[in-house]
């Protein structure tokens, strides 16, 4: 089931993006996002553009190998939203090829966390967007 963020929704996207929730048992995988991006040293889940022309699920696996060099399944689309700057984002819940160690892009990621849902809904540099998903996470209005 996919939601949107009302709060968020501008009129027409400006581009398109993707976000990987990847678990291994109760901890997220999060990452500290590299200084010179938009949203620099904020705390999120892993995730980039989509090229034109390229499918959501397959621009999450190729985000997931480029930000961290781990391989991943798509599982399945569980939310949507678009941020504050117009980029509508597509959520999906991936899987680990095989277990991992993942080795962070120098210039995209600062370094990754595996965090449990309240410490990454409670870490003070985690971006919006991110809180309100887990939010609805949290309260049961999204399954993963």
């Amino acid at each position: 089931m996919c939601f949107q963020s009302k709060k968020e929704t501008p009129t027409k996207p400006s581009s398109f993006g993707v976000v990987a929730i990847i678990r291994q048992a109760e901890s997220f995988l999060a990452i500290r996002r590299g200084e010179s991006l938009r949203a620099g040293g904020m705390v999120c889940f892993p995730g980039g553009h989509v090229e034109p022309g390229e499918h959501s699920s397959d621009a999450v696996v190729r985000e997931c190998h480029e930000e961290l060099s781990i391989d991943v399944v798509p599982i399945n689309e569980v939310w949507e939203s678009v941020t504050a700057w117009g980029t509508a984002l597509s959520w999906w819940t991936v899987d680990l090829v095989q277990p991992c160690c993942p080795i962070p892009h120098p210039i995209e990621v600062q370094e990754f966390f595996w965090l449990s849902l309240d410490n990454m809904i409670t870490h003070p540099d985690l971006l919006s967007g991110n809180k309100i998903f887990l939010e609805h996470v949290k309260s049961g209005d999204i399954q993963l």
